[in-house]
Protein backbone atom coordinates (compact mmCIF):
# COMPACT_ATOMS: atom_id res chain seq x y z
CA UNK A 1 0.00 0.00 0.00
CA UNK A 2 1.62 3.21 -1.29
CA UNK A 3 2.74 5.72 1.53
CA UNK A 4 -0.42 8.61 0.78
CA UNK A 5 -2.89 6.13 0.71
CA UNK A 6 -1.99 4.71 4.33
CA UNK A 7 -2.30 8.50 5.71
CA UNK A 8 -5.18 9.01 3.89
CA UNK A 9 -6.62 5.71 5.23
CA UNK A 10 -5.19 6.17 8.83
CA UNK A 11 -6.73 9.94 8.91
CA UNK A 12 -10.38 8.76 7.74
CA UNK A 13 -9.71 6.34 10.39
CA UNK A 14 -9.03 8.42 12.64
CA UNK A 15 -12.05 11.10 11.76
CA UNK A 16 -14.23 8.51 11.68
CA UNK A 17 -13.79 6.95 15.42
CA UNK A 18 -13.53 10.67 16.68
CA UNK A 19 -17.12 10.96 15.43
CA UNK A 20 -18.37 7.92 16.89
CA UNK A 21 -16.98 8.87 20.35
CA UNK A 22 -18.63 12.33 20.10
CA UNK A 23 -21.70 10.74 18.45
CA UNK A 24 -22.38 8.55 21.66
CA UNK A 25 -21.55 11.22 23.65
CA UNK A 26 -24.15 13.10 22.54
CA UNK A 27 -27.40 12.90 24.58
CA UNK A 28 -30.53 11.53 22.50
CA UNK A 29 -31.81 14.65 20.77
CA UNK A 30 -35.41 15.85 22.14
CA UNK A 31 -37.84 17.55 20.73
CA UNK A 32 -39.24 20.83 21.94
CA UNK A 33 -41.59 23.51 21.25
CA UNK A 34 -43.02 26.36 22.32
CA UNK A 35 -46.42 24.84 23.56
CA UNK A 36 -48.64 26.21 20.56
CA UNK A 37 -51.84 24.19 21.21
CA UNK A 38 -52.35 23.69 18.03
CA UNK A 39 -49.04 22.65 17.17
CA UNK A 40 -46.85 21.54 20.54
CA UNK A 41 -43.52 20.90 18.78
CA UNK A 42 -44.31 24.04 16.77
CA UNK A 43 -41.79 26.60 17.59
CA UNK A 44 -38.44 25.99 19.70
CA UNK A 45 -37.34 28.45 23.19
CA UNK A 46 -34.34 29.98 23.86
CA UNK A 47 -33.28 31.82 20.88
CA UNK A 48 -35.21 34.46 18.89
CA UNK A 49 -33.97 34.27 15.05
CA UNK A 50 -33.53 37.46 13.16
CA UNK A 51 -32.47 36.35 9.98
CA UNK A 52 -31.99 33.60 7.22
CA UNK A 53 -29.41 33.49 4.63
CA UNK A 54 -31.16 30.65 2.31
CA UNK A 55 -28.91 29.39 -0.77
CA UNK A 56 -31.03 26.68 -3.20
CA UNK A 57 -29.25 25.07 -5.81
CA UNK A 58 -32.42 23.83 -8.64
CA UNK A 59 -30.54 21.04 -10.64
CA UNK A 60 -33.19 21.46 -13.31
CA UNK A 61 -36.06 18.94 -12.26
CA UNK A 62 -38.67 19.19 -9.52
CA UNK A 63 -38.22 14.86 -8.74
CA UNK A 64 -34.69 15.59 -7.47
CA UNK A 65 -33.92 17.19 -4.46
CA UNK A 66 -32.16 20.74 -4.08
CA UNK A 67 -28.91 21.44 -2.37
CA UNK A 68 -28.70 24.16 -0.22
CA UNK A 69 -26.92 26.13 3.20
CA UNK A 70 -29.25 27.64 5.26
CA UNK A 71 -27.28 30.06 7.74
CA UNK A 72 -29.35 31.35 10.74
CA UNK A 73 -28.23 34.68 12.91
CA UNK A 74 -30.26 34.34 16.07
CA UNK A 75 -29.78 35.84 19.78
CA UNK A 76 -30.30 33.71 22.20
CA UNK A 77 -32.93 34.04 24.82
CA UNK A 78 -32.10 31.67 27.60
CA UNK A 79 -28.75 29.82 28.15
CA UNK A 80 -28.49 26.79 25.64
CA UNK A 81 -26.14 24.17 25.58
CA UNK A 82 -28.69 22.11 22.74
CA UNK A 83 -30.13 24.38 19.78
CA UNK A 84 -33.33 22.74 17.97
CA UNK A 85 -34.41 23.65 14.90
CA UNK A 86 -37.50 22.70 13.12
CA UNK A 87 -36.26 20.23 10.06
CA UNK A 88 -37.92 17.34 8.03
CA UNK A 89 -37.89 15.26 5.05
CA UNK A 90 -34.31 16.45 3.69
CA UNK A 91 -30.96 14.90 4.61
CA UNK A 92 -28.27 16.78 6.82
CA UNK A 93 -25.09 17.06 5.82
CA UNK A 94 -23.51 18.91 8.61
CA UNK A 95 -24.20 22.06 10.61
CA UNK A 96 -21.93 24.91 12.11
CA UNK A 97 -22.14 27.02 15.23
CA UNK A 98 -20.38 30.43 15.05
CA UNK A 99 -18.16 28.89 12.96
CA UNK A 100 -16.98 25.58 14.75
CA UNK A 101 -18.17 21.98 13.11
CA UNK A 102 -21.39 21.03 15.51
CA UNK A 103 -22.84 16.95 16.55
CA UNK A 104 -26.51 16.91 15.66
CA UNK A 105 -29.17 14.98 15.61
CA UNK A 106 -32.87 14.19 14.83
CA UNK A 107 -35.92 13.39 16.52
CA UNK A 108 -39.40 13.75 14.71
CA UNK A 109 -39.60 17.25 13.17
CA UNK A 110 -36.64 18.47 15.10
CA UNK A 111 -32.98 18.88 14.41
CA UNK A 112 -31.16 19.07 17.26
CA UNK A 113 -27.84 20.35 17.20
CA UNK A 114 -25.25 20.19 20.32
CA UNK A 115 -23.52 23.67 20.83
CA UNK A 116 -19.47 23.45 20.95
CA UNK A 117 -19.75 25.83 24.40
CA UNK A 118 -22.65 26.69 26.42
CA UNK A 119 -23.97 29.62 25.10
CA UNK A 120 -25.31 32.30 27.67
CA UNK A 121 -28.80 34.03 27.42
CA UNK A 122 -28.59 37.34 25.15
CA UNK A 123 -25.56 36.44 23.01
CA UNK A 124 -25.89 36.57 19.15
CA UNK A 125 -24.75 32.48 17.10
CA UNK A 126 -24.80 32.02 13.93
CA UNK A 127 -25.95 28.17 12.84
CA UNK A 128 -25.11 26.62 9.67
CA UNK A 129 -26.85 23.68 7.88
CA UNK A 130 -25.46 22.25 4.77
CA UNK A 131 -28.60 20.04 3.70
CA UNK A 132 -30.70 19.22 1.12
CA UNK A 133 -34.56 20.08 0.28
CA UNK A 134 -36.37 17.33 -1.05
CA UNK A 135 -39.52 18.16 -3.01
CA UNK A 136 -40.81 14.78 -2.81
CA UNK A 137 -43.38 13.83 -1.06
CA UNK A 138 -45.11 17.27 -1.09
CA UNK A 139 -48.39 17.03 -0.82
CA UNK A 140 -51.23 17.89 1.64
CA UNK A 141 -49.08 18.66 4.37
CA UNK A 142 -47.33 21.51 2.35
CA UNK A 143 -43.82 22.66 1.82
CA UNK A 144 -42.81 22.89 -1.78
CA UNK A 145 -45.10 22.34 -4.98
CA UNK A 146 -43.68 21.18 -8.11
CA UNK A 147 -45.21 22.49 -11.14
CA UNK A 148 -45.23 21.80 -14.66
CA UNK A 149 -42.34 23.34 -15.15
CA UNK A 150 -40.21 23.82 -11.65
CA UNK A 151 -41.23 23.87 -8.05
CA UNK A 152 -42.79 27.11 -5.59
CA UNK A 153 -44.10 27.29 -1.82
CA UNK A 154 -47.06 26.98 -0.06
CA UNK A 155 -45.71 26.40 3.95
CA UNK A 156 -48.71 27.40 5.64
CA UNK A 157 -49.10 26.34 8.38
CA UNK A 158 -46.22 24.21 9.39
CA UNK A 159 -44.38 23.13 5.92
CA UNK A 160 -41.51 25.49 5.91
CA UNK A 161 -39.00 23.09 7.98
CA UNK A 162 -40.06 20.54 4.93
CA UNK A 163 -38.35 23.12 2.81
CA UNK A 164 -35.30 24.74 5.29
CA UNK A 165 -34.20 24.51 8.87
CA UNK A 166 -35.94 27.40 10.75
CA UNK A 167 -37.63 28.41 13.71
CA UNK A 168 -40.72 27.77 12.20
CA UNK A 169 -43.35 29.49 14.14
CA UNK A 170 -45.26 32.78 13.09
CA UNK A 171 -44.11 34.65 16.36
CA UNK A 172 -40.75 34.36 15.57
CA UNK A 173 -40.44 36.49 12.47
CA UNK A 174 -37.06 37.47 10.88
CA UNK A 175 -35.53 39.07 7.72
CA UNK A 176 -34.87 36.80 4.88
CA UNK A 177 -32.50 36.28 1.92
CA UNK A 178 -32.73 34.30 -0.66
CA UNK A 179 -30.01 32.95 -3.22
CA UNK A 180 -31.44 30.85 -5.97
CA UNK A 181 -29.21 29.07 -8.44
CA UNK A 182 -30.49 27.34 -11.48
CA UNK A 183 -30.11 26.46 -14.97
CA UNK A 184 -29.72 29.63 -17.18
CA UNK A 185 -33.31 28.95 -18.97
CA UNK A 186 -35.32 29.07 -15.86
CA UNK A 187 -36.18 32.11 -14.14
CA UNK A 188 -36.15 31.95 -10.16
CA UNK A 189 -37.70 34.85 -7.60
CA UNK A 190 -38.79 34.93 -4.13
CA UNK A 191 -40.42 37.35 -1.83
CA UNK A 192 -38.95 40.80 -1.09
CA UNK A 193 -36.81 42.86 -3.72
CA UNK A 194 -33.89 41.61 -6.29
CA UNK A 195 -30.73 42.25 -4.90
CA UNK A 196 -28.35 40.63 -7.55
CA UNK A 197 -27.70 38.04 -10.65
CA UNK A 198 -25.05 36.39 -11.72
CA UNK A 199 -24.18 33.89 -14.51
CA UNK A 200 -21.81 30.78 -13.74
CA UNK A 201 -21.79 29.20 -17.42
CA UNK A 202 -25.02 27.44 -17.77
CA UNK A 203 -26.35 28.37 -14.76
CA UNK A 204 -27.69 32.19 -12.93
CA UNK A 205 -27.81 32.76 -8.81
CA UNK A 206 -31.06 35.37 -8.07
CA UNK A 207 -30.43 37.25 -4.94
CA UNK A 208 -33.89 38.39 -3.32
CA UNK A 209 -33.91 40.24 0.16
CA UNK A 210 -36.75 40.88 2.34
CA UNK A 211 -37.16 44.83 3.51
CA UNK A 212 -39.00 44.01 6.38
CA UNK A 213 -39.30 40.65 8.85
CA UNK A 214 -41.43 37.74 7.56
CA UNK A 215 -42.63 34.78 9.30
CA UNK A 216 -41.41 31.14 7.89
CA UNK A 217 -44.82 30.20 6.53
CA UNK A 218 -45.12 32.78 4.13
CA UNK A 219 -41.73 32.60 2.45
CA UNK A 220 -41.57 31.77 -1.18
CA UNK A 221 -39.43 30.86 -4.03
CA UNK A 222 -40.69 30.03 -7.18
CA UNK A 223 -38.32 28.48 -10.16
CA UNK A 224 -39.79 27.57 -13.75
CA UNK A 225 -39.68 28.92 -17.06
CA UNK A 226 -41.78 32.44 -16.11
CA UNK A 227 -42.51 35.77 -17.20
CA UNK A 228 -41.73 38.49 -14.69
CA UNK A 229 -44.27 41.36 -15.44
CA UNK A 230 -43.76 44.93 -13.63
CA UNK A 231 -46.00 47.98 -13.20
CA UNK A 232 -46.36 50.47 -10.81
CA UNK A 233 -48.74 50.79 -7.75
CA UNK A 234 -50.17 53.60 -4.93
CA UNK A 235 -47.11 56.09 -3.98
CA UNK A 236 -44.65 54.19 -6.56
CA UNK A 237 -44.75 50.61 -5.58
CA UNK A 238 -43.38 48.31 -7.26
CA UNK A 239 -45.32 45.37 -8.53
CA UNK A 240 -44.22 42.14 -10.03
CA UNK A 241 -46.10 39.39 -11.43
CA UNK A 242 -44.44 36.25 -11.79
CA UNK A 243 -46.74 33.72 -14.63
CA UNK A 244 -46.20 30.92 -16.69
CA UNK A 245 -44.36 32.77 -20.29
CA UNK A 246 -46.89 31.12 -22.32
CA UNK A 247 -49.53 32.35 -20.37
CA UNK A 248 -48.48 35.85 -20.08
CA UNK A 249 -51.15 37.55 -21.87
CA UNK A 250 -54.28 35.17 -21.19
CA UNK A 251 -53.56 36.24 -16.94
CA UNK A 252 -52.98 40.13 -18.34
CA UNK A 253 -56.52 41.13 -18.17
CA UNK A 254 -56.65 39.50 -14.45
CA UNK A 255 -53.15 41.06 -13.23
CA UNK A 256 -53.66 44.45 -14.35
CA UNK A 257 -56.14 45.03 -11.81
CA UNK A 258 -53.57 44.73 -8.84
CA UNK A 259 -53.24 48.23 -8.78
CA UNK A 260 -56.39 49.42 -8.05
CA UNK A 261 -57.08 46.56 -5.81
CA UNK A 262 -53.99 47.77 -3.93
CA UNK A 263 -55.68 51.42 -3.71
CA UNK A 264 -58.88 50.04 -2.72
CA UNK A 265 -57.54 48.27 0.44
CA UNK A 266 -55.09 51.08 1.15
CA UNK A 267 -58.98 53.30 1.59
CA UNK A 268 -59.69 51.05 4.09
CA UNK A 269 -56.73 50.48 6.53
CA UNK A 270 -53.87 52.54 5.66
CA UNK A 271 -51.15 52.34 3.24
CA UNK A 272 -49.44 49.30 2.34
CA UNK A 273 -46.88 47.69 4.86
CA UNK A 274 -44.18 46.35 2.35
CA UNK A 275 -41.88 46.26 -0.09
CA UNK A 276 -43.59 45.52 -3.56
CA UNK A 277 -46.18 43.18 -4.37
CA UNK A 278 -47.41 40.86 -6.69
CA UNK A 279 -48.87 37.54 -7.93
CA UNK A 280 -47.03 34.92 -8.30
CA UNK A 281 -49.11 32.36 -10.95
CA UNK A 282 -47.94 28.83 -10.80
CA UNK A 283 -48.46 26.01 -13.82
CA UNK A 284 -50.36 23.73 -11.15
CA UNK A 285 -53.76 23.01 -10.19
CA UNK A 286 -53.50 23.67 -6.87
CA UNK A 287 -56.93 24.45 -5.11
CA UNK A 288 -55.88 27.30 -2.87
CA UNK A 289 -54.31 30.31 -2.97
CA UNK A 290 -51.93 31.85 -0.05
CA UNK A 291 -50.75 35.25 0.87
CA UNK A 292 -47.33 34.40 0.71
CA UNK A 293 -45.25 37.69 2.02
CA UNK A 294 -45.17 40.36 -1.18
CA UNK A 295 -45.73 37.61 -3.73
CA UNK A 296 -49.85 36.02 -3.55
CA UNK A 297 -49.37 32.47 -5.09
CA UNK A 298 -52.30 31.27 -7.37
CA UNK A 299 -52.73 27.97 -9.58
CA UNK A 300 -53.31 28.65 -13.26
CA UNK A 301 -56.85 27.36 -13.05
CA UNK A 302 -58.33 29.87 -10.79
CA UNK A 303 -57.96 32.29 -13.36
CA UNK A 304 -58.72 29.99 -16.30
CA UNK A 305 -62.33 28.19 -14.87
CA UNK A 306 -64.87 29.61 -17.01
CA UNK A 307 -67.14 28.71 -13.96
CA UNK A 308 -66.02 31.23 -11.72
CA UNK A 309 -67.63 34.76 -11.85
CA UNK A 310 -65.20 37.98 -12.96
CA UNK A 311 -66.71 39.63 -9.06
CA UNK A 312 -65.37 36.00 -7.28
CA UNK A 313 -61.75 35.90 -9.24
CA UNK A 314 -61.28 39.63 -7.98
CA UNK A 315 -62.73 39.40 -4.70
CA UNK A 316 -60.21 35.82 -3.64
CA UNK A 317 -57.46 38.50 -4.92
CA UNK A 318 -58.50 40.90 -2.65
CA UNK A 319 -58.60 37.87 0.18
CA UNK A 320 -54.59 37.14 -0.41
CA UNK A 321 -54.07 40.91 -0.76
CA UNK A 322 -56.04 41.88 2.32
CA UNK A 323 -53.57 39.27 4.17
CA UNK A 324 -50.53 41.15 3.67
CA UNK A 325 -51.75 43.55 6.72
CA UNK A 326 -53.66 40.85 8.37
CA UNK A 327 -51.16 37.96 8.91
CA UNK A 328 -48.24 39.18 7.14
CA UNK A 329 -47.44 42.43 8.50
CA UNK A 330 -49.63 41.54 12.23
CA UNK A 331 -48.73 37.91 12.49
CA UNK A 332 -50.65 35.90 14.73
CA UNK A 333 -48.55 35.19 17.95
CA UNK A 334 -50.07 31.62 17.97
CA UNK A 335 -52.05 29.04 15.66
CA UNK A 336 -55.10 29.96 17.90
CA UNK A 337 -55.42 33.42 16.67
CA UNK A 338 -55.72 32.35 13.10
CA UNK A 339 -58.82 33.86 12.96
CA UNK A 340 -57.50 37.51 13.28
CA UNK A 341 -56.15 36.64 9.44
CA UNK A 342 -58.89 35.16 8.04
CA UNK A 343 -61.77 36.95 9.14
CA UNK A 344 -59.94 39.67 7.79
CA UNK A 345 -59.19 38.46 5.11
CA UNK A 346 -62.55 36.68 4.66
CA UNK A 347 -64.28 40.32 5.63
CA UNK A 348 -63.11 42.56 2.99
CA UNK A 349 -63.09 39.70 -0.08
CA UNK A 350 -66.70 39.94 1.30
CA UNK A 351 -66.66 43.70 1.37
CA UNK A 352 -64.89 44.29 -1.97
CA UNK A 353 -67.16 41.74 -3.76
CA UNK A 354 -70.24 43.80 -2.58
CA UNK A 355 -69.39 46.61 -4.32
CA UNK A 356 -67.82 44.45 -7.78
CA UNK A 357 -71.04 42.95 -8.50
CA UNK A 358 -71.14 40.01 -5.98
CA UNK A 359 -73.52 39.40 -3.61
CA UNK A 360 -74.16 41.72 -0.03
CA UNK A 361 -72.13 42.14 2.80
CA UNK A 362 -75.52 41.73 4.43
CA UNK A 363 -76.61 38.45 2.31
CA UNK A 364 -73.29 36.43 3.16
CA UNK A 365 -73.29 37.95 6.47
CA UNK A 366 -77.13 36.68 7.19
CA UNK A 367 -75.98 33.31 5.85
CA UNK A 368 -72.89 32.20 7.78
CA UNK A 369 -74.75 33.66 10.79
CA UNK A 370 -77.26 30.55 9.85
CA UNK A 371 -74.42 28.13 9.22
CA UNK A 372 -72.01 29.64 12.25
CA UNK A 373 -73.73 27.01 14.90
CA UNK A 374 -73.24 23.79 13.22
CA UNK A 375 -69.16 25.24 11.62
CA UNK A 376 -68.64 26.00 15.66
CA UNK A 377 -69.65 22.15 16.67
CA UNK A 378 -67.53 20.89 13.69
CA UNK A 379 -64.84 23.14 14.41
CA UNK A 380 -64.38 24.67 17.23
CA UNK A 381 -65.16 28.28 18.53
CA UNK A 382 -63.34 30.61 16.00
CA UNK A 383 -60.49 32.28 18.80
CA UNK A 384 -60.18 28.48 19.85
CA UNK A 385 -60.41 26.20 17.02
CA UNK A 386 -60.10 22.37 17.14
CA UNK A 387 -56.77 20.75 15.69
CA UNK A 388 -56.23 19.92 12.65
CA UNK A 389 -57.42 16.14 12.11
CA UNK A 390 -54.68 13.62 11.98
CA UNK A 391 -52.94 13.30 8.84
CA UNK A 392 -54.92 16.77 7.35
CA UNK A 393 -53.11 19.72 8.78
CA UNK A 394 -54.67 22.09 6.43
CA UNK A 395 -58.08 20.74 7.74
CA UNK A 396 -57.00 23.60 10.32
CA UNK A 397 -58.66 25.92 7.78
CA UNK A 398 -62.11 25.38 8.41
CA UNK A 399 -65.17 27.68 7.55
CA UNK A 400 -65.29 28.56 11.50
CA UNK A 401 -61.80 30.83 10.94
CA UNK A 402 -63.27 32.34 7.75
CA UNK A 403 -66.55 33.34 7.29
CA UNK A 404 -67.49 32.28 10.26
CA UNK A 405 -64.84 34.97 12.51
CA UNK A 406 -65.50 37.47 9.45
CA UNK A 407 -68.76 37.07 10.79
CA UNK A 408 -67.74 38.33 14.37
CA UNK A 409 -66.19 41.65 12.43
CA UNK A 410 -69.68 41.99 11.14
CA UNK A 411 -71.00 41.35 14.73
CA UNK A 412 -68.25 44.06 16.14
CA UNK A 413 -69.06 46.86 13.56
CA UNK A 414 -72.75 46.53 14.77
CA UNK A 415 -72.11 47.12 18.15
CA UNK A 416 -69.54 49.82 18.22
CA UNK A 417 -70.28 51.51 14.61
CA UNK A 418 -68.64 51.81 11.43
CA UNK A 419 -66.82 54.79 12.39
CA UNK A 420 -64.77 52.87 15.81
CA UNK A 421 -64.48 50.12 13.67
CA UNK A 422 -62.81 51.82 10.44
CA UNK A 423 -60.46 53.56 13.09
CA UNK A 424 -59.67 50.19 15.08
CA UNK A 425 -58.62 48.67 11.99
CA UNK A 426 -56.65 51.59 11.06
CA UNK A 427 -55.24 51.17 14.30
CA UNK A 428 -54.23 47.46 14.89
CA UNK A 429 -52.23 47.74 11.77
CA UNK A 430 -50.71 50.45 12.09
CA UNK A 431 -50.03 49.38 16.32
CA UNK A 432 -48.37 45.94 15.36
CA UNK A 433 -46.79 46.37 12.13
CA UNK A 434 -43.99 43.92 11.51
CA UNK A 435 -44.69 42.14 15.04
CA UNK A 436 -46.88 39.08 15.81
CA UNK A 437 -50.01 39.85 18.20
CA UNK A 438 -52.84 38.18 20.14
CA UNK A 439 -56.46 37.76 20.13
CA UNK A 440 -56.40 39.09 23.58
CA UNK A 441 -54.43 42.56 22.28
CA UNK A 442 -57.04 42.55 19.64
CA UNK A 443 -60.10 42.85 21.95
CA UNK A 444 -57.98 44.92 24.39
CA UNK A 445 -57.53 47.56 21.60
CA UNK A 446 -61.61 47.14 20.72
CA UNK A 447 -62.52 48.03 24.00
CA UNK A 448 -60.16 51.36 23.88
CA UNK A 449 -61.35 52.42 20.74
CA UNK A 450 -65.17 52.02 22.04
CA UNK A 451 -64.70 53.43 24.93
CA UNK A 452 -66.00 50.33 26.86
CA UNK A 453 -65.15 47.32 28.15
CA UNK A 454 -66.32 44.10 25.56
CA UNK A 455 -65.10 41.52 27.19
CA UNK A 456 -68.56 39.94 27.57
CA UNK A 457 -69.04 40.74 23.61
CA UNK A 458 -66.45 38.88 22.73
CA UNK A 459 -66.34 36.03 24.99
CA UNK A 460 -69.36 34.84 23.46
CA UNK A 461 -68.23 35.69 19.82
CA UNK A 462 -65.20 34.14 20.22
CA UNK A 463 -65.40 31.85 22.44
CA UNK A 464 -69.07 30.30 22.31
CA UNK A 465 -70.27 26.63 21.93
CA UNK A 466 -73.35 28.66 20.80
CA UNK A 467 -73.25 31.89 17.98
CA UNK A 468 -75.04 35.35 20.05
CA UNK A 469 -77.53 37.15 18.94
CA UNK A 470 -76.41 39.60 15.76
CA UNK A 471 -76.49 43.20 17.14
CA UNK A 472 -79.38 45.41 14.89
CA UNK A 473 -80.34 42.22 13.76
CA UNK A 474 -82.73 40.29 16.19
CA UNK A 475 -84.46 38.32 13.68
CA UNK A 476 -81.25 36.19 12.62
CA UNK A 477 -81.11 32.76 13.27
CA UNK A 478 -78.88 29.45 12.91
CA UNK A 479 -79.68 26.45 11.54
CA UNK A 480 -79.46 23.88 13.93
CA UNK A 481 -76.31 21.59 13.64
CA UNK A 482 -76.80 18.16 11.66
Amino acid sequence: MPLLTRRLRAALLATASATLVAAAALPAPEPLGIGDRLFPELGNPGYDVLAYDIALTYHGSNTKPLDAVTKIRARTTAPLDRINLDFARSAVRGVEVDGRPAEFGSKNEDLVVQAPRRLPAGVPVEITVRHTSDPRGSGDDGGWVRTADGLAMANQADAAHRVFPSNDHPSDKAYFTFRITAPEKLTAVAGGLPAGRTRHGATTTWTYRTEHPMATELAQVSIGTSAVVHRTGPHGLPVRDVVPAADRKKLEPWLRKTPAQLEWMERQVGRYPFEAYGVLVADSRIGFALETQTLSLFGTSFFTEPAYPEWYVDSVMVHELAHQWFGNSVSPASWSDLWLNEGHASWYEARYAEENGGPTLERRMREAYRLSDGWRADGGPPAHPDGPSPGQKLSLFRPVVYDGSALVLYALRQEIGEAAFGRLERVWVRAHRDAAATTADFTRLASRVAGRDLTAFFDGWLYGKKTPPMPGHPDWSSAKPA
